[in-house]
């Protein structure tokens, strides 16, 4: 669709075997001008519904409790999200309580194709070269593993992948999953004294020696987390699943080895072999690709004051598609798309968002064509 789209506005766009949205938009000004890229992934979070979205728009927000409809009982509460309030007299755009709403990332996707309407219809708009890309799989650390970054011919680009207004990312977490298994021993329960190995029992054991203080709901900022994220079995057999993440390359590697260290400390207490951990590392820190290039995110900041929006340069609690393409040799930070609480059911944009996030494209845009 996309695809479409963006030849029926008279782009040059392909699409490819493996899912990826590639655009061309020549030079009007010189092609002296670096080639800039702005990129979005078309798949949403597994972590909730993402089919049959049934969204809610609620204009000129008075600052109250928002209901989703399609959930009895279930509201979007500024008690409880208080950025709600930032954003009273704008329109935003909400879930009806029963799937995600998919603005991470639809929203970068509207807002890049917002502005190409803009540049295609605005002859008079002097730019250098620009490219576009839409990308799969993002949200399960594939989006660029298929990404020919040379085809694409930028020399720096952006992903337009981060959440309130201003947001601006040139740091990401380090990230690994690992998935464990436990080997329980299975014994009718009124003989079992000595014998039965609880693999439900045991697993719940193998969580609690991971620091407590080191999870999701408990760390902000630069501080780095183990998060569980699914768990199954029975008193024979448990698998369950974790991801890995910090800022910091040695902290990063210190929690992957206490990852294996409680393994070990399951198979000294319940035997070798009850306890295995697979752990595969998905994504770096970006910065290291990006600090060589910094003037790409100040280019990025001054775009944001340019269209009256506050920068708020800050580590990615998460990753992007950037982070890969910045280790392929395209440094590529990261801009606000708009959205908040992504993933979930109370996930929200607002349109005034993503028209300042569209503004912000046109803008870098302009900087680069005036170098």
């Amino acid at each position: 669709m996309l695809n479409s789209e963006l030849k029926a506005m008279g782009v040059e766009s392909t699409l490819d075997s493996y899912g990826y949205v590639m655009a061309s938009i020549p030079s009007n000004v010189s092609d002296a001008v670096p080639a800039v890229g702005f990129i979005a992934h078309v798949d949403t979070s597994p972590d909730a519904p993402g089919d049959n979205v049934h969204p809610q728009t609620i204009r000129d927000y008075d600052g109250g409790d928002i209901a989703l409809e399609g959930v009895k009982g279930l509201y979007l509460k500024p008690s409880e999200f208080p950025e709600l309030l930032e954003h009273k007299g704008e329109t935003l755009i909400t879930t009806d309580g029963t799937t995600l709403l998919g603005a991470d990332d639809k929203a970068g996707v509207a807002e890049i194709m917002d502005a190409v309407q803009y540049i295609v219809t605005h002859p008079e708009f002097r730019h250098g070269p620009i490219r576009i890309g839409f990308t799969p799989d993002e949200e399960i650390g594939r989006g660029v593993v298929k990404f020919d970054v040379k085809r694409f011919g930028a020399r720096y680009a952006y992903t337009m992948d981060g959440g309130d207004i201003g947001e601006l990312e040139y740091e990401n977490f380090n990230a690994a999953s690992a998935s464990v298994t436990i080997q329980g021993r299975n014994v009718h329960p009124g003989y079992a004294k000595g014998k039965m190995k609880n693999a439900i029992l045991i697993a719940q054991e193998f969580n609690s020696l991971l620091p407590e203080k080191a999870r999701p709901e408990t760390t902000e900022g630069y501080e780095g987390f183990f998060h569980i994220i699914s768990m199954e079995g029975s008193v024979e057999q448990a698998k369950f699943s974790y991801i890995i993440r910090d800022h910091d390359t040695e902290r990063y590697e210190k929690k992957k080895r206490d990852m294996e260290e409680v393994c070990a400390q399951i198979n000294r207490r319940y035997g070798e072999g009850t306890a295995t951990v697979e752990i595969r590392h998905q994504y770096s820190n970006m910065k290291v690709q990006v600090e060589p290039h910094i003037h790409i995110v100040e280019k990025a900041a001054k775009a944001m004051e340019m269209a009256g929006v506050r920068p708020k340069i800050q580590p990615i609690r998460g990753g992007t598609d950037g982070a890969n393409l910045s280790f392929k040799g395209l440094p590529c930070p990261n801009i606000f798309a708009g959205g908040l609480n992504f993933h979930g059911r109370m996930e929200w944009v607002t349109v005034e968002n993503m028209q300042k996030a569209s503004a912000v494209i046109l803008n870098i845009i302009k900087l680069y064509a005036e170098e």
